[in-house]
């Protein structure tokens, strides 16, 4: 699902419930969270997540340029310019990259909210069960896991490894700078993954109990 979809409604109060039967209300469930789980975990955020963590590396690399420049042993006016016009049209491609961060954020977490409504609607095997999307859900954890373990282990391997050739406490600030993005949004990405997780996990046993009642023969009346 594309981002620029709107998202499913939630599900309508109890006393505004026009459902003609059972069916209806499971199959409209069934729908809203399967969008709903691909808003989340689908092809479209993944591309959101990506597109903002390239914009912040590139933006970020830019304004890395005049860091490095400050931090050298020489520094002419010609090369602090240069550096400052990088620096400056750095920081205007980062921000459409916070921006997409913070817009995926926030959709993410209303989405997870009308999920958790649907989701307390009713019980549904299938759909509980198609609910889980295990193969997303681990793509986007060990995506995020690698972001993480990257991040770490930049913030201590480019302060150790720094020289004065190399930009001194310039370069440090880039590295870290680097570190700090890529940490950020790993942590965005497990967080979502661990929360669409644990979700899946509330709902299978509840599931699983459902599908064994209505296996059971009716009791004669």
């Amino acid at each position: 699902m594309s981002p620029r979809t709107p998202l499913p409604p939630p599900p309508p109060p109890a006393e505004l419930r026009s459902w003609p039967h059972r069916d209806a209300r499971l199959a409209d469930r069934a729908l809203a969270l399967d969008a709903l789980g691909r808003r989340l975990l689908g092809g479209g955020r993944f591309a959101l997540f990506a597109g903002s963590v390239l914009l912040l590396q590139l933006g970020w690399g830019m304004v890395g340029v005049l860091l490095v420049d400050l931090g050298g042993a020489l520094l002419d006016p010609i090369t602090f310019f240069i550096g400052l016009v990088a620096a400056v049209l750095g920081a205007g491609v980062m921000v459409p990259g916070v921006w997409l961060a913070v817009r995926g954020v926030r959709q993410d977490r209303v989405a997870r909210e009308r999920l958790a409504a649907w989701v307390a609607l009713d019980r549904d095997g299938v759909a509980d069960a198609r609910l889980r999307r295990p193969v997303p859900s681990v793509c986007w954890m060990l995506l995020s896991a690698l972001l993480c373990g990257l991040g770490l282990w930049l913030g201590f391997a480019v302060p150790a490894g720094a020289t004065p050739q190399d930009g001194g406490h310039g370069f440090v600030a880039y590295g870290m700078g680097v570190a700090l993005i890529l940490w950020i949004n790993g942590l965005i990405g497990l967080f979502k993954a661990a929360g669409h997780y644990r979700m899946a996990i509330r709902v299978a046993p509840a599931a699983r109990g459902a599908r064994s009642a209505s296996s059971e023969p009716p009791r004669p009346g």
